[in-house]
């Protein structure tokens, strides 16, 4: 018998993706993917539950897929630091003394599943990134976006949760074909008029099979999902990395961007933008500096 909390697949779509039961109201089972920002709703007698055996192997391959991204991230890290570190000495007539402290932006994460929330909060520590994170189901974002920028007065707004393309409810094109797409798009729109500046206020909205375009054109810095693909559930923490370590005097090579996510190009785009970090001189030796992951 399956129930709420259980991992299960669908057999229709030869066991692709794991989902966790959601709810098991009839005629449809409300599902939430394990691993992907995808929300579905399938009939009971289409699921068959994971066994243990089958979700550790699936989960190895999932773990093997975020280390790769997490090598990638702090590569590129490593490359972005070198660069200010070499701006820095060019300031100094003796290299050696080159010095100086960061102020990286602050993200306001706001999720739409409480289980990915707390994953990606835990990947913003690891990578020194300061951040608050809230729960919060896509229907209430467009209305609840503004009072939380307010008060945690962010640099960068991340809005993701679970979405999903419904051929059935119409095409591609169309907005009203996706489950919550609207719901990411007005909560844009609604940031971009008080915060028009797309320098000032850095945004990546969306999740599985979101509608990319309509994402962009409300105002979204960096958005999913062009191809209407699946997205990992920690990728828009590496878009907001980036973006976070990135020197306002330099723009965002986007491809680099998407290289570091497990979904790549079919899954996430945008458009071009500055970083957000700020480096000054001359650095206290009273001060510590909480955002070297090298």
């Amino acid at each position: 018998m399956i129930t709420k909390g259980d991992l299960v697949t669908r057999k229709s779509y030869q066991h692709d993706i794991i989902f966790r039961v959601k709810n098991c109201d009839k005629p449809l089972v409300k599902l939430m993917g394990e691993h992907i920002r995808l929300e579905a709703d399938a009939p009971l007698e289409d699921l068959e539950k994971v066994s243990g055996d089958e979700y550790h192997r699936r989960k190895i391959e999932v773990d093997e897929q975020e280390a790769f991204s997490y090598r990638l991230f702090k590569q590129d890290y490593r490359l972005l630091k070198e660069k200010r570190d070499s701006q820095a000495e060019s300031g100094y007539a003796s290299g050696k003394d080159a010095k100086y402290f960061q102020i990286p932006p602050r993200v306001l994460h706001i999720d739409g599943d409480p289980l990915f929330l707390k994953k990606c909060i835990a990947l913003y520590e690891e990578l020194g990134i300061q951040v608050h994170g809230q729960y919060m189901h896509e229907k209430e974002m467009p209305e609840q976006v503004m009072g939380l920028i307010e008060k945690v007065q962010p640099e960068i707004v991340v809005l993701t949760g679970h979405d999903a393309y419904s051929k059935a409810k119409g095409t591609v094109k169309e907005l009203e074909a996706y489950r919550h797409s609207r719901f990411f798009v007005e909560s844009v729109r609604n940031i971009r008029q008080k915060y028009p500046n797309f320098d000032q206020m850095v945004i990546f909205a969306g999740a599985c099979q979101s509608h990319f375009e309509s994402l962009i054109r409300a105002g979204a810095n960096f958005a999913s999902s062009p191809s209407r693909v699946n997205i990992h559930a920690i990728d828009p923490v590496y878009v907001a990395a980036r973006v976070a370590y990135t020197s306002f005097m330099d723009h965002i090579n986007i491809w680099e961007v998407i290289r570091n996510t497990i979904s790549g190009e079919k899954g996430l785009g945008g458009v071009e933008t500055r970083g957000l970090l700020r480096i000054g001189i001359p650095y206290s030796e009273h001060s510590e500096d909480p955002n070297d992951i090298s």
